[in-house]
C-alpha cells in the first residue's frame, strides 16, 4: 500500500474525519461554558513537592579477572661492585716494658703473751650505819596549854619549869618529876604543879635502843611561864 495514495484520498477515511469534527465541537463548547477556565485554575493550584533522598547504590565489587602484568618489562640494571679502597694499617706500637719493684719481706715480729690479769678481790661491803639509841619524845601538838594560876598572875610570877617524864616501851607516861622548878615562892610551886598536870596528858613516843627496838626511856620537857 502506497502512503502517498492514502493521504491523497481523504474521503476514504470517514471515521477519522468524524473524530476531528467532534473534537472541534467539544472545544468550542468548553470555551463557551467556562470549562477551560476551571481547568486552568486546577492547574494553577499549589503542587506539594517532597524531596526523596537518593539511595546510593553499593560500590561495585572488585573485578575478579584482573589483567595479567605486562610480560615485556626491561631487565633490572646489572650490579656493579664499588671500587676497592686500599687502607694502610697503622704501625704496630712497640711492646711496653713495665718494671715492678718488689720490697723485701718485713722482719718477723715476736709477740709476747701478756701476763694474765688478776681480778681484784671484791670490795668488802660498807658496814651498815649503826643505829643510835633515841630517847623518848613528846608530841607537842597534842599537849594542852597549862593554865596560869591566879595567885601567880596577881604576883606576876614567871619562870621555866623543867620536868622529866619516864615513858615505857608503849609510849605511856609512868612517872613525872620536877628537875628544875620555876622559882622558890609558893606561886612558883603552883605553876610547877600546873605544868606537870597539863603536860602529863600529852602523847609520847617511846625511845629506841641501838637495834631500833622500842624501849622505855626518859623525856625532858621545859615549859616557860610568861605573862603576855
Amino acid at each position: 500500500m502506497d502512503f502517498a495514495e492514502s493521504r491523497s484520498g481523504p474521503g476514504k477515511h470517514p471515521v477519522g474525519l468524524g473524530i476531528v469534527i467532534v473534537l472541534h465541537v467539544l472545544l468550542g463548547w468548553a470555551l463557551v461554558s467556562g470549562l477551560a477556565r476551571k481547568v486552568v485554575e486546577v492547574v494553577k493550584a499549589p503542587i506539594e513537592t517532597k524531596i526523596i533522598e537518593e539511595v546510593k547504590p553499593p560500590p561495585p565489587p572488585p573485578p575478579e579477572n584482573l589483567p595479567p602484568p605486562p610480560k615485556n618489562l626491561p631487565p633490572p640494571p646489572a650490579f656493579v661492585p664499588p671500587p676497592e679502597v686500599q687502607v694502610t694499617p697503622p704501625p704496630t706500637p712497640a711492646p711496653a716494658i713495665t718494671t715492678t719493684t718488689v720490697a723485701p719481706p718485713p722482719a718477723p715480729v715476736t709477740v709476747s703473751a701478756a701476763p694474765p690479769v688478776v681480778a681484784a678481790p671484791p670490795a668488802a661491803p660498807a658496814p651498815a650505819p649503826k643505829i643510835q639509841a633515841r630517847p623518848a619524845q613528846i608530841d607537842v601538838g597534842s599537849c594542852a596549854k597549862p593554865e596560869y594560876p591566879a595567885a601567880a598572875l596577881r604576883t606576876e610570877a614567871q619562870g621555866t619549869t623543867r620536868i622529866r617524864f619516864t615513858v615505857d616501851a608503849e609510849g605511856q607516861v609512868s612517872k613525872a618529876e620536877i628537875v628544875g622548878p620555876s622559882g622558890a615562892s609558893r606561886e612558883h610551886r603552883l605553876m610547877d604543879r600546873a605544868a606537870v598536870e597539863a603536860l602529863s596528858g600529852c602523847k609520847f613516843r617511846a625511845g629506841t635502843d641501838e637495834h631500833g627496838k622500842p624501849v622505855g626511856a626518859f623525856a625532858n620537857v621545859e615549859y616557860t611561864w610568861k605573862i603576855e
